[in-house]
This record gives structure tokens, sequence and C-alpha cells, in this order.
């Protein structure tokens, strides 16, 4: 037994020096016909082992040929993306040799490129517009002299460093990736394999993962973290384990490291997968089209510090919608579904010196037609939001945004309703940003409808409440908590403030909104802004009101101050 073992592996040996310059041959034709002379195969050395039916390819590089892809653009038949793979080593295992003497086939089960890194360039021809996911012209009619059949049951691809050139601008863009792997699955040349519906050029499937990748943004404040990343083809459906946007200081160092007020943002997503994904669409055009989009919890935190200098520039073009449309790759997610997702905006504020939050806890809907695809918004115009949340904690509360995509201005609008509410918990927002203490009250519920774009906001409030009764504060320098003003308070009780909408005789107030949008000012603060003016104008708090109450704060203040003046005065004539 052991005689013919190494008869059988000297043997092998044998082949694999007499033959090598033959298969190094045939390995170069292979790769050259059946890209239509477009790629070229380099490499230093090939092992081969005839007996285990293993091989092994040194110092791999795989070179598109830039004069035959010229050719082939003016021929109209060029893919829209090519590539340069380099690797230290390919492995190719089961490749059956004695089949491709004997029937003419060339069967591989895999085909291993550890570490490979690969650079693929795109540039859109109109005339791959409407083409399937199958070549232009079927790799069989260049192998056909030589092989009746090409396959390899797994083409793997680990650790990639992937460089992805976009040549479509006027100055070319890069972006890179580490760490992935990639998989493709039942790769197949055969008379019938190029017309086959159910390939994606000429394959079964295509898997990609991506485990633990984190990066820094370029302005270095964030890391940006995928755990978990999978996608299949045959499937369309990706899934992320969890997605989040990480700053690299805390709430009140961020601005400060910055240099002046700046929306500081903390996602963290869970469990989010995409279905119904067009893989080809993606490989020709860079464009991301999805069917349907799921989040099945995590948080989004907004925090911005009032209290540092503005940078100076307008706001304009910053809406959410608005943003959509400035992301450089095209996207389309038909449907969005959001369950479990707490929303928070917090701001620090310059006058009391204190940090005001509003969350919107367990947020759940859908939001459709989530684009900016100019082919997309022509037949529909309009993102829409159906979300249901608990505003604080507890409040429930319903609102519907229509966001009109193609308006320069940024338009959009929005309605809801909030429940029942205790309106005590509403003092984690109005104290520090409003300086305003709600004593006691029962939301019965607030409904509102407005129209709004970048410059302004209009509509109207309905709020139905209970048992209000307030509490007007103020910073007093050296302390660090704000300080009710108690005689005003009263004042403001008894002669402003609805106590009661409708009141005991029945009656119902509701407000109109017109609210001026400061240019400086952020989405979240703006619709917050806006709804508080409804709400103050309910209760009483109306411009006039407010005028009146300050006047009467800064008499009372001088009658104070004129005081404690004349009793120095005193003090220093009885010395």
């Amino acid at each position: 037994m052991f005689l013919l073992f190494a008869a059988a592996d000297a043997a092998s040996w044998y082949l694999s020096v007499k033959l090598r310059p033959v298969i190094m041959k045939e390995l170069k034709d292979l790769v050259l016909n059946s890209t239509d002379s477009l790629y070229r195969i380099e490499f230093s050395t090939v092992n081969t082992n005839f007996l285990l039916g293993n091989a092994s390819v040194s110092n791999v590089k795989i070179i598109p040929d830039t004069n035959i892809y010229n050719k082939l653009i003016k021929l109209k038949r060029a893919p829209n993306n090519i590539y340069e793979v380099s690797l230290k080593k390919l492995t190719i295992r089961n490749f059956h040799p004695f089949l491709i003497y004997k029937d003419k086939k060339l069967s591989v089960e895999q085909l291993l490129f550890d570490h490979p890194k690969v650079v693929m360039i795109n540039r859109q021809f109109d005339f791959n517009e409407n083409r399937p996911p199958r070549p232009n012209k079927s790799p069989y009619e260049y192998i056909s002299k030589f092989l009746k059949l090409v396959s390899v049951n797994t083409i793997s691809l680990k650790d990639v460093s992937f460089k992805y050139i976009n040549k479509n601008l006027p100055v070319p863009e890069a972006d890179s990736l580490d760490k992935l792997d990639i998989t493709m699955k039942d790769w197949l040349i055969d008379a019938n394999s190029a017309t086959d519906p159910t390939r994606i050029y000429l394959l079964k499937d295509v898997l990609i993962n991506l485990n633990d990748y984190q990066f820094a943004t370029p302005d270095s404040l964030y890391h940006i973290q995928l755990n978990e990343f999978s996608f299949a083809a045959s499937t369309g459906k990706l899934n992320v384990k969890k997605f989040a946007v990480v700053p690299r200081y805390s709430e009140m160092d961020f601005g400060r490291k910055v240099g002046f007020s700046k929306e500081r943002f903390s996602i963290q997503l869970s469990d989010i997968s995409l279905s119904g994904i067009d893989l080809p669409l993606y490989i020709k055009k860079q464009e991301l089209a999805a069917e349907e989009m799921n989040i099945t919890n995590g948080f989004v935190s907004v925090f911005n510090n009032n209290a540092l200098p503005s940078q100076g520039i307008e706001r304009v073009g910053k809406f959410p919608h608005q943003l959509l449309q400035m992301v450089k790759a095209q996207l389309t997610v038909k449907k969005l579904n959001l369950s479990d997702v707490d929303i928070s905006y917090a701001e620090f504020d310059s006058d009391s010196k204190q940090k005001g939050r509003i969350t919107f806890e367990k947020t759940s809907g859908t939001i459709l037609n989530v684009t900016n695809e100019a082919k997309v918004k022509a037949k529909n115009p309009f993102m829409l939001a159906n979300l249901n949340t608990y505003m604080m904690g507890q409040g429930k509360l319903m609102v519907n945004f229509k966001f009109d995509l193609n308006a320069k201005n940024g338009a959009f609008s929005y309605n809801g309703a909030l429940g029942d509410m205790d309106g005590g918990f509403l003092n984690r927002i109005t104290k520090p940003l409003g300086m305003l203490q709600v004593n006691s009250g029962l939301v019965k519920k607030l409904s509102f409808n407005v129209v709004a774009d970048e410059a302004k906001a209009s509509g109207n409030l309905s709020f139905g409440y209970k048992d209000l009764s307030i509490g007007l504060m103020k910073k007093v320098e050296g302390k660090n908590r704000l300080v009710k003003l108690g005689l005003f308070s009263m004042l403001a009780n008894s002669l402003v403030i609805r106590p009661d909408n409708p009141d005991d005789k029945g009656k119902f107030v509701e407000a109109s909104i017109y609210f001026q949008r400061d240019p400086r000012i952020s989405f979240f603060s703006f619709i917050w802004k806006t709804l508080l003016q409804g709400i103050k104008y309910t209760v009483g708090l109306t411009p006039e009101k407010q005028a009146e109450i300050d006047a009467q704060i800064a008499k009372f203040e001088k009658m104070k101050s004129d005081r404690e003046h004349r009793r120095e005065a005193r003090r220093r004539r009885k010395k």
C-alpha cells in the first residue's frame, strides 16, 4: 500500500512538473478568452498536486486591458465596472484534472482568494441602462473550442481590501472598505448559463459578510460602527445586527472641541434588515433600491449647546428630507418600518445654564418613499412618515409628516395628537428652555396641524387641559439652579393663565400659529418652538401678556435694587 501511494505521489509530482507550463498557458488563455480579452492574469508560479486535485497560484494579478475596454465602449459592449485584483496566493481545490482531458470539462470545487486587494472602477453608460444581469456575449463562445464547461462550486474572497472609484464625476472620488468576506456560489459557463434568468452574472448566489467594522468620519468627530453585516443576492436581503454613530466627545466637550454651537448626534440602531434589494442595479450604478427596511430597536439622540457662539452660518438645506437629497449615492427604500426606537432632543440653554431634553420613546411606524432618485420623485415627490410614540415616556403621541422631496425651500407639513398626560413631565424641557415650571395640570388632548418651510411655520393648535398652574423661573448669579418667582407666578396664575380649557362655561380656546424661524436653529428645535408658541398662546402667555409680566418683573427688580441702595446709604450715614 505504501509503495502504491508513493508511486502515485511520484506520478503526481512528475505530471505537475511536466504539465506546469501547459497549465500556466491554459490558465492565461482561459481568463483571456472567457472575458473577451478584457482581462489578463499574471502570476509567478503554479504548484499542482494531481493526486489530490489541488493547485495554488502565487503573486496573482488580474488586470483589465484599457485598450480593449475603450474598444468595447465604442462598440457599446463595455460593462459599467472594471476590476483590478491582486493577491499573494490563489488556492484551487479539487479541480478534477483528468476531466479536463477526458471530457473537456473544468470543474473546480473552490477558488480561495486570501486577503485580495480589489479595486472597482465605475463608469455608467446609457447603453447598459436596461440590460439584464448577464454577459453581453456568452463566454461559452470563447471557450467552446477548448472546453464544454467551466464550473466553480464556491469562489471565496476572504478578508478583502476593497476600493471603489467613482469616475462619473468631474473629479473621481474613492471610498474604501476592509475586512470584507465575499462568497460566490455556483459559477458556470456552459451553452445555457449566460441566458439563465436565475443567475446573476453566471452566479447562482453572492454572499457578503462584514463583522465588527469601525471607521472614523472625515471630521474625526465620530466613529461609525457596523456589526454582523450580511447580504444574500438570492434573497435580496441584507441584515445588520448593529449600526452606530458614536461621538468621540461628551455632550458638553463636543461643542467646545468644534468651537461653536453644533448638533451632536448619538445613534445606535439594532436588528436592521433590508429586503428586495436589486443587486444588479447596485453593481451597475451603485444605486441602492430596496422594497422594505426594518429597524426593530435603538435610539437617536441629538444635543446642542446653545451657550456656545453660533457658527454664523444659516442652516439652509439641513432638514432631513433635504439632507437625503444631498446623499451622493442614489437611494430608494419604498417602505421603512420602525419599532421601539427612542428619539430625544436636548439643548443647553445660554440663559438658564441648564439642559432641557424632550424624549419620544418606543417610537414605531412607517416612512414611505425614502428616496433621492429623480425618476422615483417624478412619479411621487413626497415622503410620508406616520409615527406613534410616547412623549416623555408618558403621553401617547401620533404624528404624521409629509416632506416635499423636490422643494428647494424645504417645504413640509405635519399634524398629530397627544393623549392624556401629566403636565409635570414637561418640566424637563419647559424649565431649562422656557424658564417655566408646570406646578400642576393634566393634558387632556393636544392636536396640531402645521405647514412649514425653512423660513416659517403656520397652522393651528388645539390644547385641552385641566387645573393648570405654572411657576415663572429665573437664573440667579452664583446659583446652579433656577429660582422660582413666587409673587409673579401668583400674578400670572391669577391674571393671565387660563387654568382650564375649556373653562367652566364650556368656552374652548384654540391658537393660531405663525412662527418665524431663526435660520440658525435646527429642524428639531424649529418644530419644538413652533408647538411651544401655540401652547403658550392657548394658556394665555401671548407676547403682549409676556411683555406685561416682563415689565412687572423689571419694575419689581428696580424697586428692589433702589431699596437696597437706600439701605446701603443709611448704613453709610450711621458710620
